[in-house]
Protein backbone atom coordinates (compact mmCIF):
# COMPACT_ATOMS: atom_id res chain seq x y z
CA UNK A 1 0.00 0.00 0.00
CA UNK A 2 2.77 2.35 0.74
CA UNK A 3 4.53 1.52 -2.53
CA UNK A 4 1.28 2.38 -4.26
CA UNK A 5 0.80 6.02 -2.69
CA UNK A 6 4.02 6.82 -3.32
CA UNK A 7 3.57 6.56 -6.73
CA UNK A 8 0.20 7.86 -6.26
CA UNK A 9 2.25 11.31 -5.46
CA UNK A 10 4.95 11.01 -7.96
CA UNK A 11 2.17 10.80 -10.28
CA UNK A 12 -0.06 13.61 -9.46
CA UNK A 13 3.47 15.69 -9.14
CA UNK A 14 4.42 14.99 -12.93
CA UNK A 15 0.89 14.77 -14.22
CA UNK A 16 0.58 18.43 -12.87
CA UNK A 17 3.60 19.64 -15.21
CA UNK A 18 1.85 18.00 -17.94
CA UNK A 19 -1.49 19.46 -17.53
CA UNK A 20 0.03 22.83 -17.38
CA UNK A 21 1.46 22.56 -21.09
CA UNK A 22 -1.08 20.49 -22.06
CA UNK A 23 -3.30 23.88 -21.17
CA UNK A 24 -1.55 25.83 -24.04
CA UNK A 25 -2.37 23.28 -26.61
CA UNK A 26 -5.44 23.09 -25.99
CA UNK A 27 -6.09 26.86 -25.94
CA UNK A 28 -4.37 27.46 -29.01
CA UNK A 29 -6.11 24.60 -30.73
CA UNK A 30 -9.96 25.57 -29.31
CA UNK A 31 -9.10 29.24 -30.96
CA UNK A 32 -7.26 28.29 -34.21
CA UNK A 33 -7.48 25.10 -34.47
CA UNK A 34 -3.59 24.70 -34.74
CA UNK A 35 -1.07 22.18 -33.20
CA UNK A 36 1.89 24.44 -31.62
CA UNK A 37 4.71 22.18 -31.83
CA UNK A 38 6.68 24.65 -30.37
CA UNK A 39 5.18 25.52 -26.53
CA UNK A 40 7.40 22.75 -25.44
CA UNK A 41 10.04 24.75 -25.89
CA UNK A 42 8.35 27.86 -24.80
CA UNK A 43 8.05 25.59 -21.75
CA UNK A 44 12.01 25.26 -21.92
CA UNK A 45 12.52 28.97 -22.46
CA UNK A 46 10.72 29.35 -19.04
CA UNK A 47 13.18 27.16 -17.29
CA UNK A 48 15.57 29.13 -18.91
CA UNK A 49 14.20 32.52 -18.26
CA UNK A 50 13.64 31.65 -14.29
CA UNK A 51 17.93 30.49 -14.57
CA UNK A 52 18.60 34.10 -15.82
CA UNK A 53 16.61 35.82 -13.60
CA UNK A 54 17.73 34.11 -10.86
CA UNK A 55 21.35 34.63 -11.64
CA UNK A 56 21.33 38.11 -12.53
CA UNK A 57 18.88 39.17 -8.97
CA UNK A 58 21.91 36.64 -6.69
CA UNK A 59 18.97 34.26 -5.65
CA UNK A 60 19.70 31.09 -5.20
CA UNK A 61 23.16 31.32 -6.87
CA UNK A 62 25.83 33.16 -4.60
CA UNK A 63 24.95 31.78 -1.71
CA UNK A 64 23.16 34.16 -0.18
CA UNK A 65 21.02 32.81 2.91
CA UNK A 66 17.63 33.40 3.16
CA UNK A 67 14.94 32.80 5.37
CA UNK A 68 11.93 30.28 4.28
CA UNK A 69 9.82 33.28 3.59
CA UNK A 70 12.37 35.14 1.92
CA UNK A 71 13.15 31.97 -0.36
CA UNK A 72 9.20 31.78 -0.93
CA UNK A 73 9.17 35.38 -2.16
CA UNK A 74 12.28 35.03 -4.48
CA UNK A 75 10.47 31.61 -5.87
CA UNK A 76 7.23 33.81 -6.77
CA UNK A 77 9.35 36.87 -8.14
CA UNK A 78 11.34 34.50 -10.36
CA UNK A 79 8.35 32.57 -11.85
CA UNK A 80 6.31 35.63 -12.66
CA UNK A 81 9.14 37.13 -14.30
CA UNK A 82 9.00 33.87 -16.39
CA UNK A 83 5.66 33.92 -17.11
CA UNK A 84 5.98 37.56 -18.21
CA UNK A 85 8.91 36.85 -20.37
CA UNK A 86 7.17 33.66 -22.01
CA UNK A 87 3.92 35.46 -22.27
CA UNK A 88 5.50 38.26 -24.28
CA UNK A 89 7.62 35.09 -26.80
CA UNK A 90 3.96 33.65 -26.90
CA UNK A 91 2.69 37.16 -28.42
CA UNK A 92 6.25 37.54 -30.36
CA UNK A 93 5.26 34.24 -31.80
CA UNK A 94 1.98 34.63 -32.69
CA UNK A 95 2.17 37.78 -34.36
CA UNK A 96 5.18 37.34 -36.23
CA UNK A 97 4.77 33.42 -37.33
CA UNK A 98 1.26 32.46 -37.33
CA UNK A 99 -0.88 35.55 -37.61
CA UNK A 100 0.28 35.95 -41.27
CA UNK A 101 -0.40 32.35 -42.06
CA UNK A 102 -4.44 32.70 -40.79
CA UNK A 103 -5.69 32.16 -43.86
CA UNK A 104 -3.41 30.02 -45.78
CA UNK A 105 -3.70 26.15 -45.42
CA UNK A 106 -3.50 24.39 -42.05
CA UNK A 107 -0.64 22.31 -43.47
CA UNK A 108 1.51 25.66 -43.76
CA UNK A 109 1.08 26.69 -40.35
CA UNK A 110 1.57 23.40 -38.78
CA UNK A 111 5.34 23.36 -40.57
CA UNK A 112 5.80 27.58 -38.66
CA UNK A 113 4.95 25.45 -35.65
CA UNK A 114 7.58 22.78 -36.17
CA UNK A 115 10.41 24.98 -37.49
CA UNK A 116 9.55 27.61 -34.90
CA UNK A 117 10.41 24.96 -32.44
CA UNK A 118 13.86 23.99 -34.36
CA UNK A 119 14.35 27.67 -33.87
CA UNK A 120 14.18 27.54 -30.32
CA UNK A 121 15.44 24.06 -29.85
CA UNK A 122 18.68 24.65 -31.97
CA UNK A 123 18.99 28.44 -31.49
CA UNK A 124 19.62 28.13 -27.61
CA UNK A 125 22.12 25.80 -28.45
CA UNK A 126 24.28 28.16 -30.07
CA UNK A 127 27.84 29.32 -28.60
CA UNK A 128 27.12 32.48 -26.37
CA UNK A 129 27.45 35.63 -27.66
CA UNK A 130 26.37 37.26 -24.32
CA UNK A 131 28.70 36.98 -22.00
CA UNK A 132 28.31 39.87 -19.15
CA UNK A 133 26.24 39.56 -16.69
CA UNK A 134 25.02 36.25 -18.27
CA UNK A 135 25.75 33.48 -20.99
CA UNK A 136 23.14 33.59 -23.65
CA UNK A 137 22.61 32.34 -25.71
CA UNK A 138 23.06 29.06 -22.96
CA UNK A 139 24.58 26.75 -25.64
CA UNK A 140 24.10 23.17 -26.03
CA UNK A 141 25.47 21.73 -22.40
CA UNK A 142 23.32 21.75 -19.19
CA UNK A 143 22.86 24.36 -16.51
CA UNK A 144 22.30 23.57 -12.82
CA UNK A 145 18.65 25.62 -11.96
CA UNK A 146 19.55 27.37 -8.92
CA UNK A 147 17.79 26.66 -5.56
CA UNK A 148 15.19 28.94 -5.25
CA UNK A 149 13.65 26.91 -1.91
CA UNK A 150 15.54 24.89 0.27
CA UNK A 151 14.07 21.41 0.05
CA UNK A 152 12.52 19.59 3.20
CA UNK A 153 11.69 16.28 3.34
CA UNK A 154 8.20 15.94 5.18
CA UNK A 155 8.64 13.51 7.73
CA UNK A 156 5.11 13.94 8.93
CA UNK A 157 3.58 12.48 5.45
CA UNK A 158 6.34 9.64 5.74
CA UNK A 159 5.79 8.50 9.03
CA UNK A 160 1.71 8.34 8.69
CA UNK A 161 1.79 6.52 5.29
CA UNK A 162 5.03 5.56 4.61
CA UNK A 163 5.11 8.30 1.39
CA UNK A 164 8.52 10.14 1.09
CA UNK A 165 7.62 14.13 0.28
CA UNK A 166 9.35 17.07 -0.09
CA UNK A 167 7.67 20.73 0.78
CA UNK A 168 8.90 21.47 -3.23
CA UNK A 169 6.10 18.23 -4.87
CA UNK A 170 3.43 19.98 -2.66
CA UNK A 171 4.40 23.89 -3.25
CA UNK A 172 4.72 22.48 -7.20
CA UNK A 173 1.15 20.51 -7.14
CA UNK A 174 -0.19 23.69 -5.35
CA UNK A 175 0.98 26.08 -7.86
CA UNK A 176 -0.31 23.85 -10.71
CA UNK A 177 -3.99 23.70 -8.67
CA UNK A 178 -4.25 27.33 -8.27
CA UNK A 179 -2.92 27.96 -12.10
CA UNK A 180 -5.27 25.48 -13.77
CA UNK A 181 -8.69 26.74 -11.29
CA UNK A 182 -7.62 30.53 -12.14
CA UNK A 183 -7.71 29.81 -15.65
CA UNK A 184 -10.87 27.82 -15.43
CA UNK A 185 -12.25 31.23 -14.14
CA UNK A 186 -11.08 33.33 -16.75
CA UNK A 187 -12.23 30.93 -19.74
CA UNK A 188 -15.84 30.35 -18.61
CA UNK A 189 -16.32 33.43 -15.97
CA UNK A 190 -14.86 36.11 -17.51
CA UNK A 191 -15.82 38.76 -20.73
CA UNK A 192 -12.29 37.87 -22.38
CA UNK A 193 -13.13 33.66 -21.67
CA UNK A 194 -16.48 34.55 -23.61
CA UNK A 195 -15.08 35.90 -26.06
CA UNK A 196 -12.25 33.73 -26.44
CA UNK A 197 -15.27 30.68 -26.70
CA UNK A 198 -17.18 32.81 -29.26
CA UNK A 199 -13.76 33.14 -31.39
CA UNK A 200 -13.22 29.21 -30.72
CA UNK A 201 -16.61 28.59 -32.56
CA UNK A 202 -16.08 30.60 -35.71
CA UNK A 203 -13.78 33.37 -35.50
CA UNK A 204 -15.06 35.23 -38.74
CA UNK A 205 -18.27 35.38 -37.55
CA UNK A 206 -16.76 36.61 -34.12
CA UNK A 207 -15.40 39.16 -35.84
CA UNK A 208 -18.41 40.60 -37.58
CA UNK A 209 -20.06 41.01 -34.14
CA UNK A 210 -17.16 43.84 -33.05
CA UNK A 211 -15.21 40.76 -31.01
CA UNK A 212 -11.17 41.54 -31.65
CA UNK A 213 -10.32 38.79 -32.86
CA UNK A 214 -6.67 39.37 -33.13
CA UNK A 215 -6.31 40.39 -29.59
CA UNK A 216 -7.81 37.43 -27.96
CA UNK A 217 -6.19 35.17 -29.76
CA UNK A 218 -2.82 36.96 -29.21
CA UNK A 219 -3.72 36.77 -25.23
CA UNK A 220 -4.55 33.06 -26.05
CA UNK A 221 -0.85 32.64 -27.03
CA UNK A 222 0.37 34.61 -23.56
CA UNK A 223 -1.84 32.61 -20.94
CA UNK A 224 -1.01 29.75 -22.38
CA UNK A 225 2.78 30.48 -22.58
CA UNK A 226 2.41 31.99 -19.06
CA UNK A 227 1.21 28.88 -18.06
CA UNK A 228 4.17 26.47 -19.89
CA UNK A 229 6.80 28.61 -18.33
CA UNK A 230 5.10 28.14 -14.56
CA UNK A 231 5.73 24.83 -15.38
CA UNK A 232 9.23 24.96 -16.54
CA UNK A 233 9.67 26.49 -13.22
CA UNK A 234 7.96 23.66 -11.26
CA UNK A 235 10.01 21.14 -12.63
CA UNK A 236 13.42 23.00 -13.03
CA UNK A 237 12.82 23.75 -9.32
CA UNK A 238 12.85 20.03 -8.55
CA UNK A 239 14.48 17.99 -10.91
CA UNK A 240 17.51 21.16 -11.04
CA UNK A 241 19.17 20.05 -14.67
CA UNK A 242 17.74 22.10 -17.63
CA UNK A 243 18.90 22.11 -21.48
CA UNK A 244 18.19 23.38 -24.36
CA UNK A 245 16.06 19.88 -25.60
CA UNK A 246 14.81 20.44 -21.48
CA UNK A 247 11.12 20.84 -23.69
CA UNK A 248 10.99 18.30 -26.38
CA UNK A 249 9.70 15.11 -24.40
CA UNK A 250 7.47 17.10 -21.97
CA UNK A 251 6.19 18.88 -24.75
CA UNK A 252 4.85 15.24 -26.92
CA UNK A 253 3.74 14.10 -23.50
CA UNK A 254 1.96 17.44 -22.51
CA UNK A 255 -0.12 16.97 -26.25
CA UNK A 256 -0.32 13.14 -25.87
CA UNK A 257 -2.12 14.71 -22.92
CA UNK A 258 -4.49 17.24 -24.55
CA UNK A 259 -5.51 14.19 -26.65
CA UNK A 260 -6.57 12.09 -23.94
CA UNK A 261 -8.64 14.53 -22.37
CA UNK A 262 -10.28 15.96 -25.46
CA UNK A 263 -7.96 18.42 -27.03
CA UNK A 264 -9.80 21.91 -27.31
CA UNK A 265 -11.39 21.25 -23.17
CA UNK A 266 -9.64 23.21 -20.79
CA UNK A 267 -11.17 20.14 -18.00
CA UNK A 268 -10.13 17.33 -20.41
CA UNK A 269 -6.13 19.51 -20.68
CA UNK A 270 -6.24 18.88 -16.68
CA UNK A 271 -7.22 15.47 -16.19
CA UNK A 272 -5.39 14.19 -19.41
CA UNK A 273 -2.60 15.40 -17.98
CA UNK A 274 -3.08 13.95 -14.26
CA UNK A 275 -4.03 10.48 -15.99
CA UNK A 276 -1.46 10.03 -18.17
CA UNK A 277 1.02 11.19 -15.13
CA UNK A 278 -0.19 8.35 -13.14
CA UNK A 279 -0.17 6.11 -16.10
CA UNK A 280 3.59 6.59 -16.43
CA UNK A 281 4.43 6.34 -12.80
CA UNK A 282 2.62 3.14 -12.14
CA UNK A 283 3.76 1.03 -15.54
CA UNK A 284 7.40 2.51 -14.58
CA UNK A 285 6.56 1.78 -11.12
CA UNK A 286 5.49 -1.77 -11.14
CA UNK A 287 6.86 -3.30 -14.79
CA UNK A 288 9.93 -1.39 -15.88
CA UNK A 289 11.28 1.96 -15.58
CA UNK A 290 12.36 1.73 -19.40
CA UNK A 291 8.55 1.87 -20.44
CA UNK A 292 8.06 5.38 -19.28
CA UNK A 293 8.41 6.83 -22.50
CA UNK A 294 6.56 4.35 -24.61
CA UNK A 295 3.42 4.35 -22.41
CA UNK A 296 2.56 8.16 -23.36
CA UNK A 297 2.53 7.02 -27.21
CA UNK A 298 1.03 3.88 -25.90
CA UNK A 299 -1.96 5.81 -24.89
CA UNK A 300 -1.81 8.40 -27.74
CA UNK A 301 -2.59 4.74 -30.49
CA UNK A 302 -5.00 3.86 -27.88
CA UNK A 303 -7.04 7.01 -27.95
CA UNK A 304 -7.68 7.57 -31.63
CA UNK A 305 -8.23 3.79 -32.18
CA UNK A 306 -10.83 3.63 -29.43
CA UNK A 307 -12.29 7.50 -28.86
CA UNK A 308 -10.35 10.17 -31.62
CA UNK A 309 -12.65 12.89 -29.52
CA UNK A 310 -11.01 12.17 -26.47
CA UNK A 311 -12.46 11.84 -22.73
CA UNK A 312 -14.17 15.12 -22.73
CA UNK A 313 -14.12 16.13 -26.54
CA UNK A 314 -17.64 16.22 -28.14
CA UNK A 315 -18.13 13.86 -31.28
CA UNK A 316 -19.30 15.92 -34.13
CA UNK A 317 -20.93 14.87 -37.38
CA UNK A 318 -20.13 16.45 -41.01
CA UNK A 319 -22.76 16.28 -43.46
CA UNK A 320 -21.44 15.20 -47.04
Amino acid sequence: MTEFLQHLANGLSVGSIYALIALGYTMVYGVLKLINFAHGDVYMVGAFAGFYLAQVAGIGVYGVEASGGAQLLHAILVTLGAMAICGLLGYTIERFAYRPLRHRARLTSLITAIGVSLLLEYGFQLKPWITSPIEFPPGPTFRVFPTLVERVPLEGAERAVGVSLSNLDVYGLLVAVILMVVLQWIVYRTKFGTAMRAVSFDWQTAGLMGIPVNRVISWTFVLGSALAAAAGIIQATSRPKIEPLFGLMPGLKAFVAAVLGGIGSVPGAMVGGLVLGLAEEYVAGYTDSSYRDAIAFSVLILVLLVRPSGLFGRVTQEKV
